[in-house]
This record gives C-alpha cells, sequence and structure tokens, in this order.
C-alpha cells in the first residue's frame, strides 16, 4: 500500500487556498470597479428624475398663466361690452332727443302726456303740495345720484340709499308717506336717468 505523503497533500491544499483567494480577490476588485459607475448612474437617473419634475412643473405654470390670461381678456371683453352697451343707449337717447321722439319737454301744450299736471308722472293720490314736494325733491337727488354714477359707468338707481328711504323733504303735514315714496321714486329713476346721460 502507498502511503499517502501529507507533505503532497498540504502542498495541493495550499495551492488550492492560494487559487481560490486569487479568484476571489479578483472578483471583489472587478465589483469595486463596478459601483463607482453603478453610483453615477443613479445620480444620472435622479438628475433626469429632477429634470422632468421641473419641466412638468413649468408647463403647469404655463397653463395656469394662459387660463388666467384668457380670464382677464373674457373680462375686460364683458366690461367693453357692457360699456358700449351704456354708451349705446346713450346715443340712441341723444338721437331720439333730436329727433322729438324722447322727450316732450319743449312741445307746446303737454299733449299725449300722463298725470294730472301734464309732466308725465303717474297720478297715486293725495295733495298737490304731497305731490310736487316729493316730485321735485326726488328729482333733484336723483339727478345727483346719476352723475356721480356715470363716474364709474354704473347705472343702478335703486342701488341708491336715498331711492330704498324715498324720505328726502317728507312731513307728515303733506299726508301719506306711502304715496310721497311712490311719487319720489318715480322722479327719482327720471333725474337719474338724466343726471347719469347729462342732461
Amino acid at each position: 500500500m502507498k502511503h499517502i505523503n501529507i507533505k503532497n497533500i498540504g502542498g495541493s491544499l495550499l495551492g488550492f487556498m492560494l487559487l481560490f483567494g486569487t479568484v476571489m480577490m479578483s472578483g471583489t476588485t472587478a465589483q469595486a470597479q463596478y459601483w463607482p459607475d453603478q453610483d453615477q448612474n443613479r445620480r444620472q437617473r435622479d438628475y433626469e428624475r429632477a429634470q422632468r419634475e421641473r419641466q412638468i412643473q413649468i408647463e403647469r405654470q404655463r397653463q395656469i398663466q394662459i387660463e388666467r390670461e384668457r380670464q382677464e381678456q373674457i373680462e375686460r371683453q364683458r366690461q367693453s361690452q357692457q360699456q358700449n352697451g351704456i354708451w349705446e343707449i346713450w346715443n340712441n337717447r341723444n338721437q331720439q332727443d333730436r329727433n322729438g321722439v324722447w322727450d316732450n319737454r319743449n312741445q307746446q301744450g303737454n299733449r299725449g302726456r300722463r298725470g294730472r299736471q301734464g309732466d308725465g308722472y303717474r297720478n297715486y293720490g293725495g295733495s298737490y303740495e304731497l305731490r310736487q314736494t316729493a316730485l321735485n325733491a326726488g328729482y333733484n337727488e336723483g339727478a345727483r345720484a346719476g352723475r356721480n354714477d356715470r363716474r364709474s359707468g354704473r347705472y343702478d338707481p335703486q342701488r341708491s340709499s336715498a331711492y330704498r328711504n324715498a324720505s328726502k323733504d317728507y312731513n307728515s303735514r303733506y299726508g301719506d308717506r306711502y304715496l310721497y315714496q311712490q311719487y319720489f321714486r318715480d322722479a327719482f329713476e327720471n333725474g337719474y336717468s338724466d343726471g347719469f346721460y347729462g342732461y
């Protein structure tokens, strides 16, 4: 029987260990060289993702700005149309006045006029003094409010507190307050139109 030589086994084992160690070290070296590239790739992907998100945010902001500008343009057009409508009414009224259709104030005899005085106002009853005081006060307050609203371009006689209260120059000795307010408001609307359109 042959003897197994321990020196040969030890040498073989040592050689195998050296070979195994060399293979392991070369694998680790290869991995160590790969990791920095992997880190760089991850940073590149993060950068590209951040760029895409930034572009999306810029596009959202642009869309919001476009929508805001569109809304502002619509509002400007609405205001322009409203203003043009007011001036169109004013121009039509001027033309009608020049043609003698709208305002008969200069005609003799007050033919075709409503009211007991031929002044164009309805007759709700009450005393002459109540009616005339309410008509005068209402017309004057309306003309003042119309001139003030002409500056803003907003035609709305019922917005005025004088119109709502309808009690300027009222005195209980005239009679019924409700009748006074009806005359006042009729005259207020007429005076407001004249004041607003510059008559």
